[in-house]
């Protein structure tokens, strides 16, 4: 309580949130076994239920509070960001965008929607895919950036491999939506891909 959580180191902070799960039980050795499986703090709470369930002690109560957990840090990450100008607090964006993409094990297709002041006005997953491939409508970004009253978008997804770098099929996608948004007054700020290794802006590589 009094050094702040960066005093914990991860198998520490694990063991926490577990013995909160299992107040009654040694959860030194189901930490190490977690993290042996899974890499990282943020890997763990991140991990789909059906495979924290394969680890031997984890059950019911402690998924659920590894999940609640999660909830909790992607909540107080998206909380930091909503209705607050996105030039000011792009590193806190990304670290929200990294927090509830970068360790899904499929491909997952998020807008954040702005409005004139480019403030973040709404937060949404418009797709899901395969661990490979999102299907992405570029007519459906712009009428829903219509619908909700915004004026430019960022578009954000994943590659579950791990590996930022944006494919030929990323790039013939964002430029169509930058057309289709160009044409009604919808503006692409910017497509970002995220990966476990770190994330890859389309701006700042020069593709849009």
């Amino acid at each position: 309580m009094a050094a702040g959580p960066d005093a914990l180191p991860d198998y520490e902070l694990l063991e926490l949130v577990l013995f909160a799960a299992q107040p009654r039980r040694d959860v030194k050795p189901l930490a190490k076994m977690l993290l042996a499986r899974f890499g990282s703090f943020a890997e763990v709470i991140s991990a789909p239920p059906a495979l924290l369930a394969e680890i031997d002690g984890v059950g019911d109560t402690v998924i659920a509070t590894l999940k609640v957990v999660q909830a909790a840090a992607l909540r107080l990450a998206q909380g930091e960001v909503m209705a607050r100008p996105v030039i000011g607090s792009w590193q806190k964006l990304m670290a929200y965008c990294r927090a509830s993409m970068a360790h899904e094990a499929t491909e997952h297709f998020r807008v954040l929607f702005l409005n004139r002041r480019n403030e973040l006005i709404a937060d949404e997953v418009q797709q899901k895919g395969t661990v490979d491939h999102t299907p992405v409508y570029p007519r459906e970004v712009v009428k829903r950036a219509l619908e909700l009253g915004a004026t430019a978008v960022i578009m954000v997804h994943n590659h579950p491999s791990g590996d930022p770098t944006p494919s030929p099929a990323d790039i013939e996608m964002t430029r169509e939506v930058k057309d289709a948004g160009e044409k009604l007054g919808i503006q692409l700020h910017d497509h970002v891909i995220i990966g476990r290794r770190g994330h890859n802006s389309f701006k700042t590589l020069g593709l849009i």
